[in-house]
């Protein structure tokens, strides 16, 4: 049994196909969970929950952790270590693998420009110190051979049919599809990686299925060159069919924003990611593996095509 906790969500819902490959015993985990392939098993929990942790998990071989806590400091600050010790603890208990789902919160905003896996921890966030924390109790317990885990890293991620949880969707293709001006922090004219979400399950999927790959950190596999903040709305825009209108958010502009999207209330002080070049390195993936990165163009049509 392979399970997902926080099966709902844009990476978990597109992991739960992905997993097809190499399993037919698929356990999707979440508060209100429903199936994605015929044969998914779903469990009803609430992952706050310790004793649900530990039964979510019960039986599982691999588990991987998806879930996506509400976007505010405060939850992070209370939900997350205490998540993390649930899921480490649980799978310790019933000896199961671990992959985890990371962002790059936790870098030195001094090594944007091409970070891998080496890039120097060094938040400048409390996102991020949150992040580093996490991490860390998970890579700890591996160092001491208690536990068998890996963590699969993404830059911001982008896909189709992503509802509330992509700063591209938030702030370009939703705007843009509405006859508004699309929107972007900081600056235009820096470079900025994006991770397309069925390459980030198909890969992290890929991972959990492949026994060299645990005890350590991968970037999941993301296209190179990225385009630039004016690059990604111009171009999106002519997928789209609509004019590239443009507005440059200041900090007091995200603050406004954030009073109508959700998403954007907790986003000041992640502004220096969009303020210098944010580029995304995976050669470690695509030296190991055979896989084929879906080009940022081919991922905008796809997104055009679908609902969001």
């Amino acid at each position: 049994m392979q399970t997902i906790l926080g099966a709902g969500g844009a990476i978990g819902i597109e992991l739960a196909k992905s997993l097809t490959a190499y399993t037919s015993k698929i356990r999707l985990v979440s508060r209100n969970p429903k199936k994605v392939n015929d044969t998914d098993h779903i469990i009803s929990a609430d992952l706050g929950e310790r004793a649900q942790v530990f039964e979510a998990i019960k039986g599982s071989s691999i588990v991987y952790v998806t879930i996506g806590f509400p976007y505010k400091l405060k939850i992070w600050q209370q939900q997350w270590p205490k998540f993390i010790k649930n899921v480490i603890d649980a799978c310790i208990e019933h000896n199961c693998k671990l992959v985890f789902f990371d962002n790059i919160y936790m870098y030195d905003p001094n090594f944007l420009d091409g970070m891998n896996e080496e890039t120097p921890i060094n938040p400048p966030s409390k996102k991020g110190k949150i992040r580093v924390e996490i991490a860390g109790m998970i890579m700890e317990k591996v160092k001491k051979g208690e536990l068998e885990a890996l963590i699969a890293r993404s830059a911001d991620f982008y896909g189709p049919n992503i509802k509330n949880s992509s700063i591209l969707t938030e702030m370009v293709f939703k705007p843009l599809s509405t006859g508004k001006k699309a929107n972007w922090m900081a600056s235009l004219n820096y470079k900025h990686s994006f991770t397309y979400t069925p390459d980030a399950a198909k890969a992290t999927a890929l991972l959990g299925n492949s026994s060299q790959a645990y005890n350590q950190v991968w970037h999941l596999p993301t296209a190179k060159n990225p385009y630039t903040g004016k690059e990604w709305i111009e171009t999106i825009a002519k997928e789209m069919g609509v004019k590239p209108g443009i507005q440059v958010a200041s900090r007091l502009i995200v603050k406004i924003m954030g009073l109508f999207i959700p998403i954007m209330r907790e986003m000041p002080e992640m502004m220096y990611q969009y303020d210098r070049d944010y580029v995304f390195n995976s050669d470690k993936f695509d030296s190991h593996f055979n896989f084929k990165t879906t080009p940022y163009l081919e991922g905008i049509k796809e997104i055009v095509k679908s609902d969001y």
